[in-house]
């Protein structure tokens, strides 16, 4: 799978069928931090990816009124 990592932006290649947490822990994020997005979807943590997906994973960024 194609994995996509915003800030710092790069691209890495995986070999699928992988948990999100074991894609995670490959690339060494926290689950609470980031966002995983296949297709336009948000991808929940007990998600699979296959081989063919393609993965944005995005920080969480929190904000709000004071």
């Amino acid at each position: 799978m194609k994995v996509l990592l915003r800030n710092p932006s790069r691209e890495v290649e995986l070999r699928g069928p992988l948990s999100v947490l074991a894609v995670l822990n490959r690339l060494a994020l926290n689950r609470e931090s980031v966002l995983l997005i296949r297709n336009g979807t948000l991808v929940p943590g007990d998600g699979t990816l296959e081989d063919a997906d393609v993965v944005e994973i995005r920080p969480v960024i929190s904000g709000g009124a004071t």
